[in-house]
C-alpha cells in the first residue's frame, strides 16, 4: 500500500442553489492540509481527490451518503425551555453545545416556544448535495509522525 499522502487544496463549496457555503479562496484564509485516509474530511470529497497531485483542477459534487449524511429526524426534538437556564434570550439559528451521552454535540435551535425548545443536532449540511471546485495546491508523503497522530502537522 502506498504511503499516505498531505494532500493541501482551496476549494469553493456550494449548494445545488449555486449558493457559496464556505471558500478557502477569501483573503486571510489558507488552504485545507489533510491526512489521506484519516477521515479529516468528507469521505466523497477525499475519494475524488485520490491520486491528484498540485496543479490539479477538480469538480465534484458529493451526495449526502458521502458528505455529513441524510437528515435523521429523530435528531430533530423538543426539550423543555428550563434546559437552557441562564440562555436570556433563545431564537431559531442559534447553536448549543449539548452534553450528550456520547459526548458534546453541537445543536441548532429550530424552533422556540413558551415551553420548549426544538433543537435539531443533524449537522447543516445533512441532507445536501455538496459541489466542491478544488484546486490541488500540494500533495507530499505524510511523516511518521502524522501518520501516527491522524492528522497533519
Amino acid at each position: 500500500m502506498a504511503q499516505p499522502r498531505v494532500v493541501t487544496i482551496h476549494y469553493t463549496l456550494t449548494n445545488d442553489q449555486g449558493e457559496q457555503l464556505d471558500s478557502s479562496r477569501v483573503e486571510g484564509r489558507e488552504p485545507l492540509s489533510y491526512l489521506e485516509g484519516a477521515q479529516n474530511i468528507i469521505g466523497g470529497l477525499e475519494s475524488a481527490l485520490t491520486e491528484k497531485n498540485a496543479g490539479d483542477q477538480v469538480k465534484v459534487s458529493v451526495e449526502p451518503a458521502e458528505g455529513y449524511g441524510e437528515v435523521n429526524e429523530e435528531l430533530v426534538q423538543p426539550v423543555p425551555r428550563s434546559a437552557f437556564e441562564g440562555v436570556d434570550t433563545i431564537e431559531p439559528g442559534m447553536q448549543f453545545q449539548a452534553q450528550t451521552p456520547g459526548g458534546p454535540q453541537v445543536v441548532r435551535v429550530v424552533e422556540v416556544s413558551d415551553e420548549t425548545v426544538t433543537i435539531d443536532a443533524n449537522h447543516p449540511l445533512a441532507g445536501q448535495t455538496l459541489h466542491f471546485d478544488v484546486e490541488v495546491v500540494e500533495a507530499r508523503e505524510a511523516t511518521d509522525e502524522e501518520q501516527e497522530h491522524g492528522h497533519v502537522h
